[in-house]
């Protein structure tokens, strides 16, 4: 993989000219993506075009490539969300992200493959670790690609578990920030309640190095060792249904970082921030509907069968109940942030095992649904494997609004599992 704080560094040292870092992802494209299949579109030629301008050395991404999903609108690139309904899309604007993006010197390398409306139904991409299995949804090209050393940084959204999944899937680092940290403008929409846009980098401090820049905000944790963190462990009504691998995956976090000095402790959670997974599906799937109406009036048939069949289940759903749904959820929001008053963040699964073997499915997202819908910062930790050496994700949660201290507690954990087990 491509360290985007590494490159920057040299970079910014002359050690290397944006051109070549292009050029070391145009050769890990031409290596890899005929059998992974990353991109829905890529540009080349541009990125070549804009990694000669001059202007990049001022700038804090100083031209490291990005990919972006593709459900980020872009004026100069196809965006096609991942349906052929939009095989000849050409927005009129860029997304704000993308914007943000280019004004802090990334490249936009081309567009990663989404599912179908960033769905459940699965893509054609291939996990890099293993091209058997699936490497999650519905960000899959994104968490490809940087698994793959095609881009050193790319951009996905969640809306249920599609940034944190496919990161634990693939082995790479992501962060899912408070809901909306990094504006959704220009980005379709699958549920407005719900939608967040995340990072996909090699390592945790590659991920907050970019956001922090591109966002403008203090969210870096780099240059000097992490604070011990607080740290709860939270076995919820759904700890039975994760595997064995990943079930002692998450304990030996837990272990490794008390060792490291971590404050580690067990967290039950109120049984009404439980409740609250439920009704995460009643206000994805209300909302999902009411995205795609244009979509779904107009152009029925050329939706995939699995997403067509899901829709006609969200037509069913109430007003009252999507409104009962919000108000559970409200107040799940306040009664764990009281509940992680003496808890800097949660340890929890980032999925629930390795990534399954084949095509049929992109994963379950069943541990990233309830965090979602909290609006909370989550950070995948790569670093642990199961028997068969396919990744683990240990998911890092932190407070509503307190991003830097959730990506501070997974670098501790992360580097604490890497000199720990010697990666």
């Amino acid at each position: 993989m491509l360290s985007a704080l590494h490159l920057a560094g040299r970079l910014e040292a002359g050690d290397l000219t944006p051109r070549a870092v292009v050029e070391m992802c145009a050769e890990a494209i031409a290596a890899r993506e005929k059998d992974i299949g990353a991109f829905a579109t890529l540009d080349l030629a541009g990125a070549r075009r804009a990694a000669d301008d001059p202007r990049l050395s001022a700038l804090p991404l100083r031209g490291l490539p990005l990919g972006f999903k593709d459900i980020f609108d872009t004026a100069d690139l196809p965006t096609r969300y991942g349906s052929r309904i939009y095989a000849n899309h050409r927005p009129a604007a860029d997304a704000t992200a993308v914007v943000l993006t280019r004004q802090a010197g990334g490249i936009v390398l081309g567009k990663t493959v989404t599912t179908q409306f960033a769905s459940l139904v699965p893509s054609a991409t291939r996990n890099p670790r293993n091209l058997g299995h699936t490497p999650g949804g519905s960000s899959a090209g994104s968490a490809a690609a940087v698994a793959a050393g095609m881009v050193p940084l790319a951009f996905g959204t969640q809306t249920a578990g599609s940034v944190i999944r496919p990161a634990a899937f693939c082995g790479v680092a992501a962060f899912k920030p408070s809901y909306r940290l990094i504006p959704m403008v220009g980005v379709k929409d699958v549920a407005w309640h719900l939608d967040t846009a995340g990072l996909f980098g090699a390592g945790v401090a590659d991920v907050t190095f970019a956001a922090a820049v591109i966002l403008q905000r203090e969210l870096r944790v780099d240059g000097r060792a992490p604070a011990a963190p607080r740290i709860a462990v939270a076995r919820t009504h759904l700890w039975p249904k994760a595997s064995p691998a990943m079930q002692q995956a998450v304990e030996s976090a837990a272990r490794i970082a008390a060792g490291a000095g971590a404050k580690v402790t067990d967290l039950a959670l109120s049984p009404i921030v439980e409740d609250a997974y439920e009704a995460q599906f009643t206000i994805q799937d209300y909302e999902n509907i009411r995205a795609l109406a244009f979509e779904y009036e107009r152009h029925r048939d050329h939706i995939d069968p699995l997403l067509r069949t899901q829709l006609e289940r969200a037509a069913a759903i109430s007003a009252d109940e999507y409104d009962a749904a919000r108000r559970l959820a409200s107040r799940a929001r306040q009664l764990l942030a009281e509940a992680m008053a003496d808890h800097d963040v949660i340890l929890t699964p980032s999925a629930p095992g390795a990534a399954p073997r084949g095509f049929a499915t992109t994963g379950d997202p069943m541990f990233n649904r309830l965090w979602t819908l909290m609006g909370a910062p989550c950070v995948n930790v790569a670093g642990m494997n199961d028997g068969d050496g396919l990744p683990l994700g240990i998911q890092i949660v932190g407070r509503f609004g307190r991003d830097h201290a959730a990506l501070e507690a997974a670098l501790f954990v992360e580097q604490a599992i890497a000199k720990k087990l010697g990666n």
